[in-house]
C-alpha cells in the first residue's frame, strides 16, 4: 500500500494550489515533504474527516484539541507558516465562499477532494472535543449569557492558572523595560503603571472592572492606599481574590464581588480601572459600557481601559469573530478597533488625555505563559485537561505571534471625566508616570 504522507502533501497541494509549508508526518510512520522541523503530525485519520466537514481554522483546531494532530517541533515556527495556508481558506466571507464554489467547478478539484475523502474514511465526522462552546441561543451579552461565557474561561481550576500564570496571577499584558526580567517584575511594573496613570493617593475610591484574581486590588490598596471595589463574575476568581486580600490583611480596605459590572451602583468612584474586560463586552454592548462606568465616576475622575484591539475592515460589516477563539476560548468575545474604541468613549462623555500602544509587551508576556506550560505539561493536563491545556498553549502561541506581526494591537487609553467647568484634574505635563 502506498505510504499515506506522500499521498497527503501532494493532495493538500492539489486542493491548496500552492506548495504545503510543512513536512507531513502520518499515522503510519511516514513522512514527506521539506525536509526539518516542524512537523505536522496526523496521529489519525479522522483529522482529515473534520478537516474535510471544515475546511481551515475550525477544523484544524479540533483535530489539535483531540490530539489527532500534532506539531513535532517549533509551534510558533509552525503557525507562522500555516497562516496563509490554513487561515486563508475557511470561507468566512461572501468572496472566499465565491472562490470556494468556483473551486468545486474544476473538476481536478472535485477529484483530489474524492481522494482525500477516500483516505478520510467514511463521513460523519466525529463530535467536535467537549471543550467547544455548542447550543448557544438567543441575545448575545445578556447578563446570563456573559456569565456563562466567563465561567468557560476562567473557571478552569486556579491551580492551572497559578501554572500558567505564575506568582503574580495576572492574566493581561505586561509591562517589559530595563531592568525586569521576571514575569512577575513585569506584570508588577504594569499594575503601577496603571496605578500612576490613573494618579492613585491614599483614600482614594477605586472600580477594578473584571478584577480576576485580585492583583490590582491588592497593588492598588497596599501601595497607594486606595479604597477598592473588585467585580468579576467568576466565581472561582473571587473566591481565589478573597483569599489573597485577607493573607494580605487588606478586608478592610478591598471588597471583590461576584458582580456584572453594569449592577454597581454605590458611584462616584474617583478611578475606574478596566484591564483586559472590554474584549468581552462585545460591539453593540460598548456604548453602554462606557457610559456605565462614566456614571460611576465623579468630576475630575479618571479611567485606564487597557484592551485589546483588531485592525479595522475596510468593510466593518464584514468583521467576524475568530472561530477557535470563540468557540474554545471566550466564547462572545470581540475586538474593536483603537478607533472604535476612542470614539465611544468622547461619545459617553469622557476626554481622551493618553493613548499607549504596547503591543510588543503582550508578544513577550505570551510567550512567557507558553514557557510556563511547556515547563509541566504533564502538570498542566492533569489540573484542566489534556484538550483545555492544548488548547491554551494553541491560542496563546497564535496570539504571540499575531502580536509580533502586528495583526492584533493592545492598548491603555487614559481618559477623565471632566467637571462642569471643564477641568481635567490633570498636570499640564500628563505623563507624569514615565
Amino acid at each position: 500500500m502506498t505510504e499515506v504522507a506522500p499521498r497527503l502533501t501532494a493532495l493538500a497541494e492539489e486542493l491548496l494550489g500552492r506548495p504545503f509549508p510543512l513536512r507531513i508526518r502520518a499515522w503510519d510512520g511516514s513522512e514527506s515533504g521539506p525536509p526539518g522541523e516542524p512537523v505536522l503530525v496526523v496521529r489519525h485519520r479522522r483529522a482529515l474527516r473534520r478537516l474535510l466537514w471544515r475546511p481551515g481554522e475550525l477544523g484544524v483546531a479540533r483535530g489539535y484539541v483531540a490530539g489527532e494532530l500534532e506539531v513535532d517541533g517549533d509551534l510558533y515556527r509552525a503557525l507562522d507558516r500555516l497562516a496563509g495556508v490554513v487561515w486563508g481558506v475557511a470561507p468566512a466571507r461572501a468572496e472566499a465562499r465565491e472562490s470556494g464554489l468556483r473551486r468545486l467547478a474544476d473538476p481536478r478539484f472535485r477529484a483530489a477532494a474524492g481522494r482525500l475523502l477516500r483516505l478520510a474514511g467514511p463521513l460523519p465526522p466525529p463530535p467536535p472535543p467537549p471543550e467547544e462552546v455548542r447550543g448557544r441561543g438567543g441575545a448575545s451579552h445578556t447578563r446570563r449569557r456573559d456569565a456563562r461565557a466567563i465561567s468557560h474561561h476562567y473557571d478552569v481550576g486556579n491551580d492551572f492558572y497559578e501554572l500558567l500564570l505564575g506568582p503574580s496571577m495576572v492574566y493581561s499584558c505586561a509591562y517589559w523595560g530595563d531592568g525586569v526580567a521576571t514575569l512577575e517584575d513585569a506584570q508588577t511594573a504594569k499594575l503601577d503603571l496603571v496605578a500612576r496613570k490613573l494618579g492613585l493617593s491614599e483614600g482614594d475610591r477605586l472600580l477594578d472592572v473584571g478584577s480576576g484574581w485580585g492583583s490590582m486590588a491588592i497593588h492598588a490598596a497596599r501601595e497607594y492606599g486606595a479604597r477598592v471595589t473588585g467585580v468579576t463574575l467568576s466565581r472561582e476568581q473571587a473566591a481565589y481574590a478573597r483569599k489573597r486580600v485577607a493573607e494580605a490583611g487588606l478586608t478592610d480596605r478591598i471588597d471583590i464581588r461576584v458582580q456584572d459590572y453594569r449592577d454597581v451602583t454605590d458611584g462616584p468612584y474617583d478611578a475606574v480601572s478596566s484591564i483586559g474586560m472590554a474584549e468581552h463586552v462585545g460591539s453593540a454592548g460598548y456604548h453602554e459600557y462606557a457610559a456605565r462606568l462614566y456614571g460611576l465616576l465623579g468630576p475630575g475622575g479618571r479611567l485606564l481601559n487597557h484592551q485589546i484591539a483588531r485592525r479595522p475592515e475596510p468593510d466593518e460589516a464584514a468583521y467576524h469573530v475568530d472561530e477557535f477563539i470563540d468557540r474554545y476560548v471566550f466564547p462572545d468575545g470581540e475586538l474593536s478597533p483603537l478607533g472604535t474604541t476612542v470614539g465611544a468613549l468622547e461619545a459617553a462623555g469622557f476626554e481622551v488625555r493618553d493613548v499607549e500602544s504596547i503591543r510588543e509587551h503582550y508578544a513577550l508576556t505570551l510567550r512567557r505563559w507558553v514557557a510556563n506550560l511547556a515547563a509541566d505539561e504533564r502538570r498542566a493536563a492533569r489540573l484542566t485537561s489534556p484538550a483545555r491545556a492544548r488548547i491554551w498553549r494553541l491560542y496563546m502561541a497564535a496570539s504571540a505571534l499575531s502580536f509580533e506581526r502586528n495583526r492584533i494591537g493592545v492598548n491603555q487609553i487614559l481618559a477623565v471625566r471632566t467637571g462642569g467647568d471643564g477641568a481635567s484634574g490633570l498636570p499640564l505635563r500628563s505623563r507624569t508616570w514615565n
